[in-house]
């Protein structure tokens, strides 16, 4: 059975299932923390992980402060392997408040990511720019910029339209494949939605970029999704096919969170700094350490966090392209975006 990323996390990242947030601000209306990577925000159906909502439920219990009238509520997300400063309501009427004004309340919203080059000079971006490339989603809710004339699997799609349009009505759309799919002449399509990144770059190095960006949209997998789609796929990010994995994480650090208090008027700024290692790794080339989902043809290339060299592991999704229908084996061993690519 092949290793998967999340096996790999087990052995070297070491708050692996144990990691805890920071309470950074409270008041009556809303609290700020900081969210380690490896933590889902939310609970999600027949997931039992503990989630940075419920963690700051206890913080709050342990404090003091947490009642019926004062408890978290959800106004935005950040993935599970991404970390960095976000925010909760402490109301419903202040998450309505907040969610309604997000766009003009929020100054601005920072994130640093270290990236992978481009195999080609010629392919690198500029030093500054705007990625708009529209996103559709995979049957696996992975967001992807699709490729022109790129189709999801006709009988999965009309499976997930069916599904979605009994769950909204009981008012909860099922998956956001579902609900960003359409049917053309009866045929299922991809309906794509907006996304707008500003980046900069900070650093180029040998192997590696490091990344300042800035959303005008917050869509799903809005960064990861359209630096991959510019063959930037962030280190750490088996989702996207990163060969390399520095920091045993996702490379991806939502840095600075700026706003206007939605009752007070006050500007207000937090900002937690990305590790002090990605900088160096991208200055000095030491982010050469290969992936262990990324590892082909049981040959070693690179160093594991430990140094000790680890047998690799076949490209499942290439091997499951020599049958019509996978094994559950096959299946068991491959990420989200081999099993999507599976529908297209």
């Amino acid at each position: 059975m092949p290793r998967t990323g999340t096996d790999y996390k087990k052995e070297h990242k070491a708050d692996f299932g144990k990691e805890r947030i920071e309470l950074l601000y409270e008041d009556e209306a809303l609290a700020i923390i900081f969210k380690p990577s490896g933590m889902l925000t939310v609970p999600y159906p027949g997931s039992h992980a503990k989630t940075a909502e419920e963690a700051l439920e206890q913080i709050l219990r342990k404090k003091g402060t947490y009642s019926n009238n004062h408890k978290p509520f959800t106004v935005h997300r950040l993935d599970r392997d991404t970390s960095g400063v976000m925010m909760f309501a402490m109301t419903a009427n202040a998450q309505k408040k907040i969610m309604d004004s997000w766009h003009k309340m929020v100054t601005e919203r920072l994130y640093r990511a270290v990236a992978e080059n481009p195999p080609e000079k010629a392919n690198q971006l500029p030093e500054s720019g705007i990625i708009d490339d529209e996103l559709a989603y995979n049957a696996h809710n992975i967001g992807f910029v699709p490729k022109s004339g790129a189709t999801p699997n006709q009988e999965n799609a009309f499976r997930a339209i069916k599904e979605n349009e009994k769950s909204k009505q009981n008012g909860n759309e099922k998956s956001i494949y579902g609900k960003n799919l359409s049917v053309k002449n009866g045929k299922a399509e991809f309906k794509t939605i907006s996304a707008r990144t500003h980046y900069k770059i900070l650093e180029r190095g040998k192997i590696h970029t490091l990344f300042e960006l800035s959303l005008d949209t917050g869509r799903k997998n809005q960064i990861r999704a359209h630096l991959a789609s510019k063959g930037y796929p962030l280190a750490g990010d088996e989702n996207y096919r990163a060969k390399t994995d520095p920091f045993a994480r996702l490379a991806l650090h939502a840095r600075t969170l700026e706003f206007v208090h939605p009752y007070s008027g006050e500007k207000m700024k937090f900002e937690v700094p990305e590790p002090e290692d990605w900088l160096d790794c991208v200055k000095n080339g030491k982010g050469n350490i290969t992936a262990s989902w990324a590892e082909k043809d049981g040959k070693y290339s690179g160093k594991t966090h430990s140094g000790k060299e680890r047998k690799h592991t076949p490209d499942i999704y290439e091997e499951t392209k020599k049958h019509a229908k996978p094994t559950r084996r096959q299946m068991a061993g491959m990420d989200f975006i081999q099993k999507g690519k599976l529908h297209r």
